[in-house]
């Protein structure tokens, strides 16, 4: 994908979920991670430019924290469609957003530690990625706890509990999930465009 047309749905994307968010403290709380990835990846453009597909995973990923921030992921219209449709318990957009927390980092650490050479074979390179991905996973966790210990308002929301006991856990298995499948999917490709890269 090029870079201008990244931009534009970005963008586009983020000025949506902006308009009439149903909170505007759980938005900036829920977009902040895509906001922050843009900055990095500006920042970065240059001296470590990314392969397409990591730069594509990026994209859907902040398109998700986009569209969980405007609706809050407890109120996510599409999932609450689901929950009907299925007679769920809960709106499951969260878990949604948990396994692309796993499955777009995977590839992100993947890209960093096979460029930066800082491991030699495989096993070691799908543990240390896996590895990283639940230590995102843990961290955010930690975050959503802070922010309820702290905040009056919005709690509620951002965890996206809704009930659920297990929510925690649930998410932090739905990374994992989303890691492994990453490295079993894409890693072919990945390392073709790592090919491609280094020319």
């Amino acid at each position: 994908m090029r870079p201008i047309a990244w931009t534009v749905i970005y963008l586009a994307a983020l000025v949506c979920s902006a308009i009439a968010p149903k909170d505007v403290f759980i938005w900036f709380l829920e977009v902040l991670p895509a906001l922050v990835a843009a900055g990095v990846l500006a920042a970065t453009r240059r001296s470590f430019p990314l392969t397409p597909l990591v730069y594509t995973l990026i994209l859907i990923h902040s398109l998700i924290l986009m569209q969980g921030g405007h609706y809050t992921y407890a109120e996510e219209p599409l999932f609450n469609g689901l929950k009907e449709m299925f007679g769920w318990s809960r709106n499951n957009y969260d878990k949604l957003g948990h396994f692309a927390q796993g499955f777009i980092p995977a590839m992100v650490a993947r890209e960093i530690l096979l460029r930066k050479a800082v491991v030699r074979g495989r096993g070691w390179l799908h543990f240390l990625v896996v590895c990283v991905c639940l230590a995102i996973s843990a961290l955010y966790e930690l975050i959503e706890w802070w922010v309820a210990v702290l905040s009056s308002t919005g709690a509620d929301a951002f965890l996206a509990t809704q009930g659920y006991a297990w929510d925690t856990q649930s998410d932090m298995g739905f990374a994992l999930l989303g890691a492994i499948l990453a490295l079993v999917l894409l890693a072919k490709i990945h390392d073709r465009q790592l090919m491609e890269l280094r020319r």
